[in-house]
């Protein structure tokens, strides 16, 4: 179930604040009756009617963007500065991305037309597991590791129990290599984790996102989901517990 207004500016007929307006104004009709409340939620089933004419909704489609370093995960952004979109110049549905990535942050990121998808797969209470690679600055100890696994103090809690392992050491840049599994996704919530044990983050890529991978794609490709693996993310969210590889 989604907001009318939400449905109505996913459908490109107006934006979500003339929708909200269309709606107070009586010129929307769901099922056939006039609606002018804004807190209505509305399924695929129902019909909507705006200005006397049907609501024609897109068809649903899920895109997986390897997203480099250096754009901004959303659809717009005030400052001219590239965002994930741009690289969807010829999809002509108005898709956005699940979640996001920092801009300094490259890496598998979901994106989708589809409202109640999208919720699954961020709301909190729904852990799917997400694999970091993060280039750090100094050697983690061991015990600087437990600490991540255990959970991390930051300002807005403490973090989930996660799992850490490095992969390898530079001893003469003093830098190591460190992958990270959690199933939050807090804003910034990686590079405060590293912060917080003293090793601020260089470089960071997100290579998993449950059982999906970043396999032959280059930064700025893209690909479509199948409808198996819509299936396989949705079941996975709503099972309630991290996909574990």
């Amino acid at each position: 179930m989604e907001r009318l207004q939400k449905v109505i500016a996913h459908a490109g007929v107006a934006s979500r604040r003339k929708a909200e307006q269309l709606i107070v104004e009586g010129k929307v009709k769901v099922n056939g009756k006039v609606v002018t409340e804004l807190g209505v939620k509305v399924s695929p089933q129902d019909r909507i009617e705006v200005d006397g004419i049907p609501l024609e909704r897109e068809e649903p489609v899920y895109y997986l963007l390897y997203k480099p370093r250096g754009v901004i995960s959303s659809v717009k952004d005030e400052k001219g500065r590239k965002v994930v979109t741009d690289f969807f110049k010829h999809v002509n549905k108005r898709i956005y991305p699940i979640g996001r990535l920092d801009y300094d942050t490259s890496g598998l990121l979901l994106l989708t037309n589809d409202g109640e998808f999208a919720n699954i797969l961020m709301h909190p209470r729904y852990e799917i597991e997400k694999v970091y690679i993060a280039k750090v600055k100094g050697i983690p100890a061991r015990e600087k590791m437990k600490q991540l696994e255990k959970g991390i103090m930051l300002e807005d809690g403490v973090t989930a129990p996660a799992k850490a392992k490095v992969l390898s050491i530079d001893k003469r840049k003093q830098t190591a290599i460190v992958e990270l599994r959690i199933h939050e996704g807090r804003n910034r919530q990686v590079r405060r984790m590293f912060e917080a044990i003293g090793h601020p983050v260089l470089k960071l890529k997100r290579e998993r996102y449950a059982f999906l991978d970043l396999k032959g794609l280059n930064p700025g490709d893209y690909r479509e989901l199948s409808p198996h693996e819509v299936k396989q993310l949705r079941a996975l969210a709503l099972a309630g517990s991290p996909y574990v590889s």
